[in-house]
């Protein structure tokens, strides 16, 4: 897995799955007060922290989205025993860490670790103005019907150049990655970030109207490569790195 990955970022999303007030707050003093401080320690200096804009399981659970960008796999894999040998991680954490199995923190933990795509090997971060409040953060999921499929459109984006498209139309996407392991797969996500509601449907408005777009959306070679587009609305926490 590293080696294909070589001289790219590697990501891993983490979501927290959520159904109590108390859990939401416990939660968010963890991942404020130790994890992310943890994390910058570690040599991560960015990482996000999100909520959905609006959830329809709302009412039963709640979710949180962490993202964590590693400079390489290898980091990836050497982090529990950092964060094993942090005294002030084990110390701000504590409440977490060693919660009574019947008062959890959390419901369950999802994990999904992508590989940066080729053509967008490194994390960017968003050049945004407006308060976080009201940011809107679009996490994408394409999946394909096939690996074969998958592949196409991997490089519907690399070699087609539909990520040179959305940095052309100013979408400030975080990262594009190729999804090694998760619960729905062949898969690939990319996260793009508006100041606001509004832009992020003037962006979307463009980009569908876009001449290279529609050339590129209609080519032979690119057709049925995606059976299941997941759009996620976001929104960062006041603490978010990004």
């Amino acid at each position: 897995m590293a080696s294909l990955a070589r001289g790219r970022d590697f990501y891993q999303l983490k979501i927290y799955h959520l159904t109590t007030a108390q859990q939401s707050e416990q939660l968010d003093n963890f991942l404020q007060n130790a994890y992310l401080p943890a994390l910058h320690r570690a040599g991560i200096p960015k990482v996000g922290v999100f909520k959905p804009i609006a959830n329809p399981e709302a009412e039963t659970e709640e979710l949180v989205y962490v993202f964590i960008p590693y400079t390489s796999y290898d980091q990836f894999t050497a982090l529990d025993e950092v964060l094993q040998q942090d005294k002030a991680y084990q110390t701000a954490g504590e409440a977490y860490l060693r919660a009574p199995y019947d008062h959890p923190p959390y419901d369950r933990i999802e994990t999904i670790l992508l590989n940066a795509f080729v053509n967008s090997p490194h994390v960017q971060f968003p050049e945004l103005t407006s308060p976080k409040s009201g940011r809107v953060y679009e996490l994408r999921s394409y999946e394909g019907p096939t690996e074969a499929y998958y592949h196409n459109k991997v490089e519907m984006f690399n070699k087609g150049d539909e990520i040179g498209l959305f940095k052309r139309l100013g979408f400030n996407a975080v990262f594009y990655g190729e999804v090694v392991a998760g619960s729905r797969m062949p898969n690939l996500m990319y996260l793009t970030t508006f100041e606001n509601q509004q832009s992020r449907d003037e962006h979307w408005a463009a980009f569908s109207k876009d001449a290279y777009w529609k050339e590129l959306s209609a080519r032979p070679e690119y057709q049925h490569n995606v059976s299941r587009n997941q759009q996620i609305f976001l929104h960062p926490t006041d603490y978010s790195d990004i």
